[in-house]
């Protein structure tokens, strides 16, 4: 685990570097910023239709087989990127490409580099790992943001690429000495490959996630939490710079403050033993709550002592949620719930920003923070009293001409 968490950030910090010289190099083809949102949604696209199948290919396939090959694919991309760019023979139309066919192979890679990850700790450390996973995430989100800069201005926009392909080509050479930890759940292939293919499909996952209560209850808190919250470098950004009067550096300050509570939120994600959506929810509630008193600030001074709480919740509630999500389905079900998760995740981040600029356009930075947070602490609570209301209804049997006496009864209720 301490092996597979080294190769995590290494290649965590190679692909965030990538990302960020990927938007500047777009800037620098066209000049165009719709151009860069364009590249951007090309390369998630390929999440939107082809998650589940990723998802299903996971559970069918060896998953260290799966994540070698999926991670080896991925640096060859990088490479050709990057000789493209020193060679200076990219255009626009071959970086669109290799955007796709990257998204492409990460809805493979992504599934199953999560649950070979679970597969080196006993069962009931997983959420832990889970939480371990999201601190290298960040810290690697961290260091990829502030290499690329270096590297860019010392040894130019290929390199980048270069450092992303052998990132990858590191975690490549990890995964044969990974071993599983006594007591982990371990993936049975030779008993899935004698599985009627009917039983592998992509229908069985869909079928298996519509029918959840706790798949569809996640899904419902993450995403109204995705679409009017959670999106601060968007809602932050406008409110910084235009109410609050502050600057690019002050959104750098706010920014920096929010990636550091990411990080303390990961670590105090790593202690849950138990997560359930009921703490995700109430996690949520308390973030849109944050987010209501954020809209309300009256300086930059007091949002940046709410930002960080802010980022803290937001960290602890992914963790928890991502910990239900790869442990609630029976292991030879857990690619394919995850390629169902990707592609309604990505319905979340591709319509999730327009749908909140345009909040902003009618009720300006600090109403869409505020109506943000009203609807979703409202959704969060209304769900909760109908599952108490069900769960009440369920429990409590309806009097027949057969029941017992009224004292039974009572009892009963």
């Amino acid at each position: 685990m301490r092996w597979w968490s080294v190769a995590n950030f290494v290649s965590n910090a190679g692909t965030w570097m990538q990302l960020t010289v990927q938007n500047l190099l777009v800037l620098q083809i066209t000049g165009s910023a719709a151009a860069t949102g364009l590249s951007m949604s090309v390369q998630a696209a390929p999440a939107l239709l082809m998650s589940v199948l990723g998802g299903a290919a996971v559970d069918r396939w060896p998953r260290k087989l799966t994540a070698a090959v999926s991670q080896a694919a991925l640096a060859v991309i990088a490479f050709t990127t990057a000789t493209l760019v020193a060679l200076d023979r990219l255009d626009m139309t071959t970086l669109m490409v290799l955007a796709a066919v990257t998204g492409t192979v990460a809805t493979v890679d992504n599934p199953a580099c999560a649950l070979l990850g679970n597969d080196l700790v006993p069962a009931e450390d997983v959420p832990s790992a889970i939480g371990v996973g999201a601190l290298v995430f960040n810290a690697g989100r961290l260091a990829g943001a502030a290499l690329a800069g270096v590297t860019v201005g010392f040894l130019g926009t290929a390199a980048a690429y270069f450092a992303n392909g052998f990132s990858f080509l590191f975690v490549t050479a990890v995964i044969p000495f990974l071993r599983p930890a006594a007591g982990a759940v371990r993936q049975v292939t030779g008993r899935a490959a004698r599985r009627p293919k009917s039983d592998m499909g992509v229908r069985e996952g869909l079928a298996f996630f519509a029918r959840r209560p706790r798949l569809l209850a996640l899904a419902g808190v993450t995403g109204i939490s995705a679409v009017f919250g959670r999106n601060y470098g968007l809602t932050l950004a406008v409110l910084v710079t235009g109410p609050l009067a502050g600057g690019a550096g002050a959104f750098g300050t706010v920014s920096t403050v929010l990636a550091a509570g990411g990080i303390v939120g990961a670590v105090l994600g790593a202690r849950l033993r138990r997560p359930s959506v009921r703490l995700v929810g109430a996690l949520a509630a308390s973030g849109a709550l944050l987010q209501i008193v954020a809209g309300l600030s009256p300086s930059l001074a007091v949002l940046l002592v709410l930002v960080l709480p802010m980022a803290v919740v937001e960290s602890v509630s992914d963790t928890a949620g991502t910990a239900v999500l790869q442990t609630d389905p029976p292991a030879h079900m857990r690619g394919r719930v995850l390629g169902v998760w990707g592609s309604v995740g990505t319905v979340w981040s591709l319509g999730g920003p327009p749908a909140l600029g345009l909040l902003m356009e009618l009720a300006g930075a600090r109403g869409a923070l505020i109506a943000g947070g009203v609807i979703i602490a409202a959704s969060i609570a209304a769900g909760h009293l109908l599952h108490r209301r069900g769960t009440l209804t369920t429990s409590v049997p309806l009097p027949t001409k057969e029941a017992g006496p009224q004292p039974t009864l009572q009892t009963a209720a």
